[in-house]
């Protein structure tokens, strides 16, 4: 039987590791020479990574390599290793539990190629951000050196990448739809989401000697099994078709509904009296039947030959997400003798706050690997000084991957862990200057958020707790993230801090407290948000707030910066070409972003991740927000290279080189009223010298879009004169973490 969320066994209850008499390692070991000088003969884990090794809670090969550690197992270290052959995965000899292989904190397609599929010139994650470190589709390739270096030892995937990529899936960089990683890679088990409950209990349990191809029970793990396999005998299996289906609506019968009272009986002989069943009763019975029900997927045949399938699965599978009722999911692979089954326990039971603070208060050194000497790692040092005080994200945009992996329910740290973290980088870490560059996660302000009633929580089946509004079981309660803010600040050589993750802005204006608490003490000069669109259409693809959310923000932002006497600004951040986006979208855009006086200096094209919902309607053309059948809603999808650089070209509507592309389409678009040398014109009908398609000399205009200015991602010029302000950091992409442990910043 699955682990019930009552049921979870705390991480620190479990009984330590013989080999915990080791003690704690300054690093975990990258070499044999290390491995010696602690005392160590041997590993009992290996994890190998993509990234450089960085002693932090932020790096989740630190952070699962530590908790590991504190169970009392000698756990090594094998990042960035040379994949052209078996050899660098012996160097520190044979495991003796398992190889965990991790593409890193990154997809590894992600992290090598840009939403154009151009492959990128760095990498942050690599000492001196040294490109061409990690192979493509990293899992996958580590997986089969490991077993090339030692067949015998059991082998267990993990992170983002094998997240993303446990069921069948659309993989944008091949333009086609993949198989599970699990067969791909032939790994063992794979663990999903949150790793720390599985990761714990399968070390204890392998290290008693269970063999891990009969461990079958533990949430947040999937693995291959026999067609038709099931864990025991009260086990069903149910057709997705009948939960969602792909077809003809029909209404399905309310669990919590009273039943009509059958006729009533003559008690004799044969006859039974009528009991009344109570509501616990219902319920119970039918959390216990979800509890052993698995749904069976259209299999990977399917789904790749048949777009509406590929959207059904995918709705099905969101919906299928919420550790309190989510059920077993089933997919075939594979046809005739050859045909198995991927099989995917329940999500992991989010950690309590006691249990995060156990694992972000590990030993970590705080700092990259001695092996690295003195070279640069640009993702280390971008979280040096940050501190992340929470998981998770309930806004459920469908272009991000927080929901496949970290999941919606919020799970915070408390109070205490927060400000003991900040003094040990105080007190630790060379080169702090008293700025905390953060206290976030995917968002900044969900800090202990959570629904208003347990039972409520465990049974929702809402793709998003804030779209289309925010629930009204919603607990949206800022006072206890204002707590944390003034008692940071107020620490002893703490000169400010800072609030760097991305804003959730429609829960923040709920709280004019809160917002006047961040304008006036932790917002640097500018303050990110993502409206990402100001169309419905967009918008309602993305599951995102009108754009009047935005102005209501900004309306207390203003009001609260000229109280504090502070000149600052908000850096709206937007996507081009997501799906359900028309070129009268962008072009309403570009015409809001000129009369607001935002010049955007860069910006972010869709890029398709494995799993995500936006990405089945960019593959499938539909919608799986609702059901699908072969003729619902279609979704306007931007495949082709010209219109893509179109929807960018109307996000810089101010860069000359874009003006003749963006000539021609107004043109198409009847909306040549758009060209010309007046404010109410978007771009005017000459070209300067030296920009593309240049006809004549450049000339000198009073206009504004005349004079070429490189201004921050989109500061708001409130006066023609206003200062220039510090640069604040490009955008990253959705998979780009400011911490790497949460996939996506920002609401």
């Amino acid at each position: 039987m699955l682990m019930t969320a009552s049921a979870a066994k705390p991480l620190t209850s479990w009984r330590p590791y013989w080999a915990k008499r080791f003690g704690s390692a300054p690093f975990l070991p990258m070499s044999r020479a290390e491995m010696e000088r602690l005392g160590w003969d041997e590993c009992d884990i290996i994890l190998v990574t993509g990234d450089a090794y960085i002693d932090h809670p932020s790096f989740g090969m630190a952070l699962v390599g530590r908790l590991l550690e504190a169970q009392g197992f000698r756990v090594g270290i094998i990042s960035q290793p040379d994949w052209h052959s078996a050899d660098d995965f012996k160097r520190l000899g044979k495991p003796k539990l398992f190889f965990g292989i991790t593409a890193g904190n990154m997809d590894s397609m992600v992290n090598r190629y840009t939403s154009d599929r151009k492959i990128r010139s760095d990498d942050a994650y690599t000492p001196n951000a040294a490109p061409d470190r990690r192979p493509d589709r990293a899992v996958i390739v580590y997986s089969q050196r490991a077993r090339e270096a030692y067949p015998e030892v059991p082998l267990v995937i993990g992170s983002i990448e094998a997240s993303l990529r446990r069921i069948a899936h659309y993989d944008y960089w091949s333009d086609k739809v993949r198989r599970s990683i699990l067969p791909h890679s032939k790994a063992d088990v794979l663990i999903f989401g949150n790793a720390e409950r599985a990761l714990v209990e399968l070390a204890h349990r392998l290290a008693k000697g269970e063999n891990i191809g009969e461990i079958r029970d533990l949430r947040g793990t999937g693995f291959m099994v026999p067609q038709g396999w099931l864990p025991g005998p009260d086990w069903a299996e149910v057709d997705s078709t009948t939960v969602d289906t792909p077809g003809a609506v029909h209404a399905h019968p309310d669990p919590y509904a009273l039943q009509a009272a059958a006729p009533p009986q003559q008690v004799g002989a044969g006859a039974t009296a009528i009991r009344i069943v109570s509501k616990a009763e219902r319920l119970a019975a039918t959390k216990q039947a979800r509890a052993h029900t698995a749904i069976r997927l259209p299999s990977y045949e399917q789904v790749r030959d048949d777009p509406v399938l590929y959207a059904h699965a995918s709705r099905v599978f969101h919906l299928e997400s919420n550790p309190g009722n989510a059920r077993a999911l089933i997919q075939a692979h594979g046809e005739g003798a050859a045909r198995r089954d991927v099989w995917l326990n329940p999500p992991p039971i989010p950690l309590t706050t006691e249990e995060m603070d156990h694992v972000f208060g590990l030993p970590y050194a705080r700092a990259p690997h001695p092996a690295y000497g003195d070279a640069r790692i640009p993702a280390w040092e971008m979280i040096r000084f940050s501190i992340n005080i929470m998981r998770g994200c309930f806004g459920g945009c469908t272009f991000c991957s927080i929901t496949e992996h970290e999941g919606r329910i919020i799970q915070s740290r408390s109070e205490a862990s927060i400000l003991h973290e900040i003094e040990e980088i105080r007190d630790k870490t060379p080169g702090f200057t008293g700025v905390i560059s953060d206290l976030g996660g995917p968002t900044a302000n969900m800090y202990r958020m959570a629904c208003k009633d347990p039972q409520i929580e465990s049974s929702c089946r809402r793709l998003s707790c804030v779209y289309p509004d925010i629930c009204p079981n919603m607990n949206t309660d800022h006072a206890p993230l204002i707590s944390v803010y003034r008692k940071a600040r107020a620490l002893p050589g703490i000169k400010k801090i800072q609030i760097s993750s991305g804003l959730r802005y429609d829960l923040a204006v709920r709280s004019p407290e809160y917002v006047k608490e961040l304008v006036t003490h932790h917002v640097g000069g500018y303050l990110k948000i993502a409206p990402e669109h100001t169309q419905e259409g967009p918008l309602s693809k993305m599951m995102k707030p009108g754009i009047g959310a935005y102005d209501r923000f900004k309306q207390m932002f203003d009001k609260f910066s000229k109280e504090a006497g502070k000149e600052q600004y908000l850096i709206p951040y937007f996507i081009a070409a997501h799906p359900g986006t028309t070129d009268e979208d962008m072009l309403e855009l570009a015409l809001w972003l000129k009369r607001n006086g935002f010049r955007l200096d860069q910006v972010q094209t869709f890029l398709p991740t494995p799993l995500a919902i936006a990405t089945a309607m960019w593959h499938t053309e539909k919608n799986p927000l609702r059901k699908v059948t072969a003729d619902s809603e279609a979704v306007a999808v931007v495949r082709g290279g010209r219109q893509r650089k179109l929807h960018k070209a109307f996000l810089r509507y101010h860069d000359p080189e874009n003006w003749p592309l963006l000539r021609e389409a107004l043109k198409a678009m009847g909306r040549s009223d758009l060209i010309g040398p007046g404010k109410r014109h978007l771009i005017p009908p000459w070209q300067p010298a030296g920009t593309a398609c240049s006809t004549a000399p450049r000339r000198t205009a009073p206009h504004a879009n005349s004079r070429p200015q490189k201004l921050a991602l989109a500061t708001r010029r409130t006066t023609p004169a206003a200062p220039a302000k510090s640069n604040p950091p490009a955008r990253r992409h959705p998979d780009v973490p400011k911490h790497p442990l949460s996939r996506r910043k920002g609401g």
